[in-house]
């Protein structure tokens, strides 16, 4: 077994321009949406990237491009997204591993197939296309002999894609529409005249630009603390392994309580297991205590609190008020590994194979971990910065940013350039932190 994913290398720009319309910083799913999007628009786009694309969060993910059990406030984005996994690939002729293949949930839980009925009736008004099935169909659409499943949820219209290919092609698309891409190429700081941002310093000299796109993953809160912007962002510890090809069950991916599968093109499986993310205490934590509070009461059973490394490396260290003409952190991890949690595996595996004994042969192929950044309401932050003209946060996408990617970055290139928004942003402000606003917390998955 190999302790690494699969990522598609993308070819990169030298040297850097001189001015930029709009830099985007970061590299991931919906930085490169973003940069492809400006790009498409006609404006003059930079992508910076302190490792390489798809290097953190947008390659170690399930793949999932779902609507099903989303908060009702990212739907209409989350439904722009689906749209645009649609048609992306063609518009910009590269696979992306999409498939709306359907979301599969089954359960022996009242409660849980409960919690699941009241989004589908809450949601309703959405049309998201999602219905309850009964257990005569979970068993024929999760087909597990071994298990008697009280009912569970389906949802059509959802799908999934190729962590792996999906930020690699679209980083390709925007190049190929004229934005330049910059890997390697951290960002340490940006520059303002007259309070309003006016460039960014880089670790390979200074672009001139009056808007910036902040696509940084778990980074971005310590990024924007560095000029002033406080916003609360944590990040959670997951490990998922890659299979050897096997037998087709689904077409799409099935959650159980005990495991969770997702095809891949190749014939394997992407595997979450039933194991709780590690939650280390660090100063960002520490410092966002109690606006996390809430969510740490009402999902306690879903992490593990634990004393680790993160303390003093990573985007949630200290890391105080840094130099933009010396190296910084950015530099010295430019790519956020995580160690992952080998002993998922087995476990793993033998309730793959008592679930669906047609699987019992799969073997491990790839393990990795990843960290997720998350917000205290779970919902992400795509917003204009008031205290910094010029500057639009798109982070904190909680384990669910791939699936809304693409959309998330068309948003925020909206924004960045004062476009009519493809939704409205309202909902995903940075503000709603600061004004009072009484925050919802959010539950699992």
């Amino acid at each position: 077994m190999v302790a690494t994913r699969a990522l598609d290398l993308v070819e990169g720009d030298d040297p850097l321009p001189q001015s930029a319309d709009v830099v985007v910083i970061g590299a991931g799913i919906i930085g490169v949406s973003a940069a492809y999007h400006l790009a498409k628009a006609g404006h003059a786009v930079a992508l910076l990237e302190k490792g390489v694309v798809a290097g953190e969060q947008s390659s170690r993910n399930w793949g999932w491009c779902r609507t099903m059990n989303r908060d009702e406030r990212e739907i209409p984005l989350m439904q722009h997204s689906q749209t645009l996994w649609d048609t992306l690939p063609e518009e910009i002729g590269a696979e992306m591993g999409f498939r709306r293949a359907g979301l599969v949930y089954v359960t022996k839980d009242p409660a849980q197939l409960a919690d699941w009925e009241s989004w589908i009736e809450k949601t309703r008004p959405y049309q998201v296309g999602a219905r309850v099935i009964d257990a005569a169909e979970a068993r024929r659409l999760a087909p597990c002999p071994g298990e008697d499943w009280l009912g569970g949820v389906i949802s059509p219209r959802d799908g999934r894609a190729e962590p792996a290919l999906a930020a690699p092609a679209l980083a390709r698309a925007a190049r190929a529409r004229g934005a330049t891409l910059h890997q390697n190429c951290a960002v340490r700081g940006l520059d303002t005249t007259g309070g309003r941002i006016s460039g960014v310093f880089t670790e390979k000299g200074f672009i001139r630009t009056r808007a910036v796109v902040l696509a940084a993953g778990a980074w971005a809160s310590m990024f924007l603390r560095r000029h002033g912007v406080d916003m609360p962002q944590s990040s959670v510890h997951s490990t998922i392994f890659a299979t050897t090809p096997g037998p087709r069950v689904s077409e799409g991916p099935i959650y159980t309580p005990e495991v969770i599968l997702t095809p891949l093109l190749d014939g394997g499986y992407l595997v979450a297991a039933k194991a709780r993310g590690r939650l280390e205490l660090t100063p960002a934590g520490i410092r966002y205590a109690r606006q996390f509070l809430p969510s740490l009461r009402k999902n306690w059973k879903l992490v593990e609190l634990r004393f680790g490394r993160s303390f003093f490396e990573g985007p949630d260290a200290w890391h105080g008020k840094w130099s933009f003409d010396q190296p910084t952190v950015f530099e010295r991890m430019r790519v956020l590994e995580a160690r992952p949690k080998a002993s998922i595996v087995q476990p793993a595996l033998d309730a793959i194979a008592a679930a669906f004994p047609q699987l019992a042969e799969l073997k491990p192929a790839r393990l990795w971990a990843g960290w997720i950044d998350s917000t205290p309401d779970a919902v992400p932050v795509i917003s204009p910065v008031a205290s910094l003209p010029g500057m639009v946060v798109a982070a904190g996408f909680s384990g669910h940013g791939f699936g809304i990617g693409p959309g998330a970055g068309r948003l925020a290139a909206d924004l960045a350039t004062g476009a009519p928004p493809v939704v409205d942003p309202a909902a995903f402000a940075l503000s709603r932190f600061h004004d009072g606003s009484r925050l919802r917390a959010p539950a699992g998955i």
